[in-house]
């Protein structure tokens, strides 16, 4: 009896300390386009040479807290395409694809993580698909862009930002006025 009673104890102690943690929540709300553009600046002309494209692509993430637990990640792609041999641009296509996620008992470097590289992953599908049918409706072969990995892309981001703090900590010791 004395053993059944520590037990129903020990129970109730442990599902106290599961209620006391946050739980973690993370969901999917909405998949919207922010911004899209698309540019032709040299059309007609162009679809008058041979096709022979040097492709230009810039990749930018960020994320900002829209409410609590509730955060819109936005991947900004922009993929400039010139004819190889002339320099002509053919066509400039940018997409601003967004979502809003619900992010709750996740904080600090973990959060931080979430939202720059696991987000990012969800949302590339989509903002790959929405630049393939820009290009494509702008009367040009379609342009598939290859997969991203946001997670070398976060460390490298994180790497140089340390390797920044750490130059600016150098630089401010150094310049630190000594006294005689």
């Amino acid at each position: 009896m004395a053993d059944e009673n520590n037990q129903n104890a020990g129970a109730q102690a442990a599902g106290q300390q599961d209620q006391e943690k946050p739980q973690v929540q993370f969901s999917l709300q909405r998949i919207y386009v922010k911004d899209i553009s698309f540019e032709a600046p040299n059309s007609p002309g162009v679809f008058g040479q041979p096709f022979k494209p040097k492709v230009g692509l810039d990749l930018d993430t960020r994320s900002t807290k829209v409410a609590d637990g509730l955060f819109e990640v936005v991947i900004k792609v922009t993929a400039q395409v010139t004819h190889s041999e002339s320099g002509t641009t053919c066509f400039l296509a940018e997409i601003e694809q967004a979502g809003l996620f619900r992010i709750t008992g996740i904080e600090g470097d973990q959060l931080d993580h979430t939202l720059g590289a696991f987000c990012p992953n969800v949302l590339f599908p989509y903002a790959r698909e929405c630049v393939d049918s820009l290009v494509n409706r702008g009367g040009f072969p379609p342009l598939m862009l290859a997969p991203v990995n946001f997670e070398a892309l976060y460390a490298q981001k994180k790497r140089r930002e340390a390797e920044q703090s750490d130059a600016q900590g150098t630089a401010q010791g150094e310049q630190a006025p000594t006294a005689h």
